[in-house]
């Protein structure tokens, strides 16, 4: 796919890949509505196959491929989700995977992704080192790159986690993901656009990772240095097809502090009593940093994942 994908190409996308992921429930808490003054509704990535939304993506570029296409395997580099998605999605169509992951990544993912069937690969934790280790793989196997979110198949599935949301949730006025690479970021705000143009997207970022804030503020991708946030799924550079979307369909992102992101985490777990991990977090941080400007509104937030390792919690 060479070109920012539509309503129809997301279409395509729900339909290749329908078989093999789940349609998460959309959840609400009484107490959370009370909390924040209007109606939220959770988009559930946390009970995706794989753990995350990121099963999405990773399937819809995989099943895309031909058999023959798929002989020498797949290859990517991830922290934890898209690399679980990546190993699950090729052991469905009988697939080596090879994974590139960072050493300080967590054991939980690590575990997951193994289990998977997958080949890891650790490397040190920056994107140099991880792009550098996955292109020596590519060279040696053959596999074909699955991008973790800087491609149009990767947003084009991504993309079907919002499309489900506004087609179970009528008239809502904003929806809300986290952005670290920006696939979810991107494909959500083409569902948006696509499905109901007076919707609302903002995205959520950690402080400490705030990238896709500064870049939209400079009109160009301004990376960060050495990124420290609780949330690592989201330490990774804005990709640019993804910036672009963002560029044209976000009205705003709003930034979040590391104990911010601490506490919306609890308080999901506390009312909602489900898991979700620390990255998943940070949409719904943000709506409660700004909860005066959704006051009797119809809001809508993506739980990406709930990937996270239940002996290191940040909270007690």
């Amino acid at each position: 796919m060479d070109k920012i994908p539509g309503l129809t190409e997301i279409k395509r996308a729900h339909t290749r890949i329908s078989k093999y992921i789940e349609e998460t429930p959309v959840l609400f808490s009484n107490s959370i509505n009370e909390m924040v003054g209007a109606k939220v509704f959770f988009k559930c990535e946390n009970f995706q196959r794989g753990g995350s939304f990121k099963m999405r993506g990773a399937t819809n570029m995989i099943m895309g491929f031909t058999p023959e296409e798929r002989r020498n395997g797949f290859a990517t580099h991830s922290s934890g989700n898209h690399a679980q998605a990546v190993a699950l999605a090729a052991s469905l169509t009988g697939s080596k995977a090879y994974v590139v992951m960072p050493k300080d990544s967590s054991r939980v993912k690590i575990d997951a992704v193994k289990e998977y069937g997958a080949e890891i690969t650790f490397c040190e934790p920056t994107e140099q080192a991880r792009k550098k280790a996955c292109d020596e793989i590519i060279e040696k196997t053959g596999a074909v790159f699955v991008p973790p979110f800087d491609d149009y198949r990767i947003i084009a599935g991504q993309a079907t986690a919002a499309k489900e949301l506004i087609e179970e949730v009528h008239e809502l006025d904003y929806v809300i993901s986290p952005v670290g690479g920006g696939g979810l970021a991107a494909g959500t705000a083409i569902s948006a656009s696509c499905l109901d143009p007076t919707i609302k997207v903002l995205l959520g970022e950690p402080k400490n990772a705030d990238d896709t804030f500064q870049s939209l503020k400079a009109g160009k991708i301004k990376g960060v240095k050495n990124p420290n946030t609780i949330a690592d799924g989201l330490k990774t550079t804005i990709g640019q097809k993804n910036f672009e979307i963002i560029q044209n369909y976000v009205e705003e992102v709003i930034t979040v502090e590391e104990e911010e992101i601490i506490s919306a985490m609890k308080l999901i777990w506390e009312r909602m009593k489900i898991i979700i991990e620390p990255s998943c977090a940070v949409a719904f941080a943000a709506v409660l940093k700004v909860k005066e400007r959704f006051a009797g509104k119809r809001v809508g937030v993506i739980l990406t994942g709930g990937n996270v390792d239940v002996t290191n919690l940040p909270f007690k």
